[in-house]
């Protein structure tokens, strides 16, 4: 039987797997969580507890905010921190020590490895590759002035290199490919290669003109 720290203040643990994950006892597809697992941190008055779909797995450390909507066979590794107000679709898997700042929507067959940053009012759509400690921002001009917060929009089946780094609000296209190490200053077409520091874009070979299947 999983346990869960409680989110509403309690030491007590208390068994939340029917309320969070929507699933009865004998379930087949019931999920895998391992200890200290944190669901339904509140955030505001009369948020609602996340929501999980089936065959869920996620591991020690997780955090999941209320108002959270995450579809089936969903995988964390150690120390995920997903903030409120984000909608996950089917077949996702998020890296050990990535962070999901929250506002944000994640499509299907979604490949994020470990120690990611995406920022808050992201969009990322499905089949997308995200390389280990990517990172994403939403402040142009951090501190400075007022700035409506951007986060990126990884559009269908792009790849997303290691260690890359992206100003905010930038754009990229369908099933481009982003090299590790770059510095994304400006939005990326569609089957575009983006390399460098600052990255410069050119057309992908024909070979590597299509879609991640993930």
């Amino acid at each position: 039987m999983a346990l869960f720290k409680n989110p509403w203040g309690s030491n007590e643990k208390v068994n939340f797997k029917n309320l969070f994950f929507g699933v009865d006892d004998d379930d087949l597809d019931r999920p895998k969580v391992h200890e200290n697992v944190i669901l339904g941190v509140s955030y505001k008055f009369r948020s609602k507890p996340p929501q999980i779909g089936k065959n869920a797995q996620l591991r020690s450390n997780t955090v999941i905010y209320n108002d959270v909507d995450i579809g089936n066979d969903f995988q964390t590794g150690h120390g995920v921190l997903v903030r409120e107000k984000t909608t996950i679709g089917d077949k996702v898997l998020v890296g050990t020590n990535t962070v999901i700042e929250g506002h944000s929507k994640i499509g299907s067959n979604i490949s994020i490895q470990s120690n990611v940053y995406i920022p808050k009012n992201s969009i990322i759509e499905d089949n997308v590759f995200i390389g280990p400690c990517a990172c994403f921002t939403n402040d142009r001009y951090p501190l400075r002035v007022d700035y409506e917060l951007k986060g990126p929009i990884i559009h269908n089946g792009a790849s997303i290199g290691a260690n890359s780094t992206f100003l905010s609000g930038i754009e990229v296209g369908e099933g481009a490919m982003v090299a590790a190490g770059a510095i994304v200053t400006r939005d990326i077409p569609p089957h575009y290669l983006a390399i460098g520091a600052p990255a410069k874009h050119k057309p992908l070979p024909k070979q590597f003109k299509k879609l991640n299947k993930i």
